[in-house]
């Protein structure tokens, strides 16, 4: 049974959502305070998070932050039809989805199916010794861990999925729909900056080992490609 925690400081919301979510089939964990939730997932880590981003004391912004210092758990931001600049921190800091309230908990449960279809090893047919090797640059499609230069890289599995498909074919270049496709291929439709924004942390990552890293190049009003 997949565990799912939910972060968030209505009450009411989370009596509904755990309602819904335990009807699913999924366990659920839930916690109205930020910073009680990042000490209980440091101890036991779900297979997801679902987490809001208003919230007092300390907010989901933050949250996600300090989770993605030492895991790439999957991560689902709430927010407010007005949030859009939230939003777009929240996939820069490695959100992997958010979706907007008000909101259909049939929605709210696709998009968990998808991305535990996505993520996890059960779900994935892929062999052992399926490890790409590209000039530096070492990913294993099976662990989901990538190296630079023999440094680790610390993706999430969105990002090693991006990573991934602009790999596939060196030279090749990307547009922003092939990636969005890819990485998101059975969520509802993403807008470009969704990608632009995975694309600039991935490059933060590779630079914090290699500030002369430049494998990722950007094809302006294209996508993207490796060379």
């Amino acid at each position: 049974m997949h565990k799912i925690v939910l972060i968030d400081d209505d009450i009411n919301i989370i009596t509904s959502l755990e309602m819904v979510l335990r009807s699913a089939g999924f366990s659920t964990n839930s916690y109205t305070d930020g910073l009680v939730a990042i000490e209980k997932i440091k101890q036991n880590q779900p297979d997801i998070i679902i987490l809001d981003i208003k919230m007092p004391r300390i907010d989901g912004l933050e949250v996600c932050n300090r989770i993605r210092k030492f895991s790439d758990i999957p991560i689902i931001f709430l927010t407010s039809k007005d949030s859009e600049i939230d939003e777009l921190i929240g996939l820069r800091l490695g959100a992997d989805d958010y979706i907007r309230k008000p909101f259909s908990h049939n929605l709210l449960i696709e998009r968990i199916k998808s991305i535990l279809r996505r993520f996890h090893k059960e779900s994935v047919s892929i062999k052992s010794k399926d490890v790409v090797n590209l000039s530096h640059l070492t990913m294993n499609n099976e662990t989901m861990l990538c190296s630079w230069k023999e440094d680790n890289i610390d993706l999430t599995a969105t990002e090693f999925l991006i990573l991934k498909f602009l790999i596939s074919r060196p030279g090749v270049i990307r547009s922003r729909d092939d990636l969005i496709n890819e990485a998101f291929r059975e969520s509802l439709k993403k807008e470009d900056r969704v990608i632009d924004s995975h694309i600039k942390r991935i490059r933060k990552k590779f630079l914090s080992v290699d500030r002369n890293f430049d494998m990722i190049k950007t094809i302006y009003g294209i996508g993207y490609k490796i060379q």
